[in-house]
């Protein structure tokens, strides 16, 4: 009995000391202050939280599409502010005669996150007769922000880099039912290696359910059979967007649950509704459009793919928009940029295929070349000369012909003015002859009469002497 309970209290102390050192390791563990346990490189990702938060997001959108398919009203809906007002209008009331590109800037602020937005639109695209080319400005504005951001990265100062690159490429596919026109196709085809497209179904009100499903088919498969490249989304497990569309779907319950999709990939194109109207429906207010026949709700996705396009490009894929553009087109871009500067290098010869000729015979062979260009270059020079010699002789006889005719023109003028003074001298010796004779007349009529005066005085005196 002695050894049993020795042994018995040899236990429970053996299972005390136990359960004390696990009530330790368990106090060590639950305790992350102790440094003993705690390192702290587990708080890194809140630094990079503060970080990112005080810096702020930048995030480019271009919205592209004919007039009057409501790129300007889901704007404002997908942001929920006046990025295009009565003071600033959208595109379709800016139209020009020319595709132009401009942007427009907005700072967005959410729980103390900031976002500048800038939203690149193309006023003028597809409303011409002659729409061939009208794609070249968006592509000059693409690939004049990856030059800008390309030698931003190669200055010597480069702590800060403003991103203006295009993230995201919204485009707008008129709601016709009958897939895609040729500018249509030919846009993407031009774009999809430069900027993230995500095709869209504009006003999808006009279409019922039917005819939006089979005209998403239609669409996707000249996507495919042209071979377009619009914007992947990355398999991401039960994210986000997918648990907001099971809420929404569960708050509107669906009553089409075999053609409701799940995924953002069976939604492409997102066939989208805009307004900016508050409407009451069924005791709440709601954002839609009134019609006779009820209320199209933005928010509602058995209406339209409002919610997962804004799910989509804000909550959960924006920043891997931003990377797919870093490192994808923009490392494209730039890949061609410096193998277009360096290709000079790669024409010349080889040092390895060098070593395998006769130096001799390579050195005649130069010696060869050099003479033909310098004969090339002598001959050049010659008929250059040559021409120049025309010239200037051609030159010579337009100086030296202009010459004569003014000396012409000289002589002529001056044989007139001489024939014309000969006659001027002629009549004024005519003139003058008949002046002297008049005057000389004249001198005799005075004699005449001088000397009767004379003859009649004398005889008066003779008179009066007698």
């Amino acid at each position: 009995m002695g050894e049993d309970s020795d042994s018995g209290s040899y236990h429970q102390r053996e299972m005390s000391q136990h359960a004390q050192a696990m009530e330790r390791l368990n106090l060590s563990v639950n305790k992350p202050k102790d440094m003993e346990s705690y390192v702290g490189y587990a708080n890194l990702p809140n630094q990079v939280y503060r970080r990112s938060v005080k810096r702020g997001f930048e995030f480019t959108l271009m919205v592209v599409g004919e007039s009057g398919l409501g790129k300007s009203t889901l704007i404002n809906s997908l942001f929920l502010t006046d990025v295009y007002s009565s003071q600033y209008p959208g595109p379709s009331q800016r139209i020009k005669k020319t595709v132009k590109v401009e942007t427009s800037q907005v700072l967005l602020k959410e729980n103390g996150v900031q976002l500048r937005l800038t939203i690149v639109d193309t006023p003028g695209f597809g409303d011409q007769v002659d729409n061939s080319n009208c794609w070249t400005p968006i592509l000059d504005h693409i690939d004049s922000k990856f030059e800008d951001y390309l030698n931003a990265e190669s200055r010597v100062n480069r702590r800060t880099i403003p991103d203006k690159r295009v993230h995201c490429c919204l485009y707008f596919i008129a709601p016709s039912g009958h897939g895609l026109k040729p500018l249509d196709v030919e846009f993407m085809k031009r774009l999809h290696e430069k900027v993230n497209i995500i095709p869209l179904i504009a006003k999808a009100d006009t279409l019922t359910p039917l005819e939006c499903r089979e005209f998403k088919k239609q669409i996707m498969k000249e996507i495919n059979e042209n071979k377009i490249k619009i914007y992947e989304f990355p398999d991401i497990e039960e994210d986000e967007e997918t648990k907001e569309n099971k809420k929404l779907a569960r708050r509107n319950g669906p009553k089409d649950k075999e053609h409701t999709p799940n995924s953002l990939k069976e939604r492409v194109p997102f066939a989208v509704v805009g307004s900016n109207m508050i409407l009451e429906c069924n005791g709440k207010r709601v954002r839609g459009r009134q019609y006779p026949w009820g209320i199209a709700e933005v928010e509602n996705l058995e209406h339209c793919d409002f919610i997962p396009l804004r799910n989509m490009l804000i909550r959960t894929h924006m920043q891997d928009l931003k990377d797919v553009t870093n490192n994808v087109h923009y490392e494209n871009f730039r890949c061609k940029k410096l193998t277009a500067v360096t290709a000079g290098e790669g024409k010349r010869p080889n040092p390895k295929g060098m070593s395998d000729k006769n130096p001799l015979e390579q050195f005649e062979n130069e010696k060869d070349e050099h003479e033909a260009k310098m004969k090339k270059m002598e001959s050049e020079m010659e008929q250059v000369f040559e021409m120049k010699v025309k010239e200037k002789k051609q030159k010579l006889k337009d100086s030296e012909a202009d010459l004569q005719r003014r000396l012409e023109q000289m002589k002529k003028s001056l044989e007139q003015q001489q024939r014309e003074l000969e006659e001027k001298r002629r009549n004024f010796e005519v003139e003058k002859k008949s002046f002297e004779e008049s005057q000389k007349m004249q001198d005799e009529r005075r004699k005449l009469e001088n000397s009767k005066t004379l003859d009649g005085k004398k005889q008066k005196q003779k008179k009066t002497i007698f």
